[in-house]
């Protein structure tokens, strides 16, 4: 089984695919979409969109796990994340490939097993489980990379941690 996880965002979209083997979760391909601040918003929504495209077609995901978003204070940079997660949706229906959508309280429960934990510790555990050398860069890269932990998780082993 191998799961497209994706942290959605305008100015970096980490993504990372994650392969269920006999040996246990292995990733080999993570990285992330960058875009640069003096693009428009409609040409880093178009960046995000074909690049996607480009990453859905290569690595023939048989699922996508997509971050939903949880803004708390910073409501003005929502806007433009939304219509970014929109696209990375499209890009999924494109291929008619699933989606599943995550909280970040279930990837942090998935992970580290407890509801509030850092981005360190969610990092370092990531590094572990996929006997990485080192944690990916840039931070929304290792967070990817836990969503396609968790799809997995939730879809190969029906943990859904309470959060339907």
């Amino acid at each position: 089984m191998n799961c497209l996880g994706v942290d959605p965002g305008v100015a970096i979209v980490g993504y990372g695919l994650v392969s269920e083997t006999d040996d246990g979760l292995r990733s080999t391909i993570y990285g992330s979409i960058k875009t640069g601040s003096k693009l428009t918003i409609g040409e880093r929504l178009d960046r995000i969109y074909n690049t996607m495209l480009e990453r859905i077609n290569d690595l023939k995901p048989d699922f996508l796990a997509v971050e939903r978003l949880f803004f708390g204070r910073n409501v003005t940079s929502a806007g433009n994340v939304y219509q970014a997660r929109g696209v990375i949706l499209l890009a999924a229906q494109h291929f008619g490939v699933s989606v599943v959508e995550l909280w970040p309280t279930q990837i942090k429960l998935s992970i580290c097993e407890k509801g509030h934990a850092t981005k360190k510790e969610i990092q370092e555990r990531v590094k572990n489980m996929l006997s990485l050398e080192k944690i990916p860069r840039p931070d929304d890269t290792a967070d990817a990379l836990a969503c396609a932990i968790t799809g997995i998780t939730i879809i190969h082993e029906g943990v859904n941690y309470g959060m339907d």
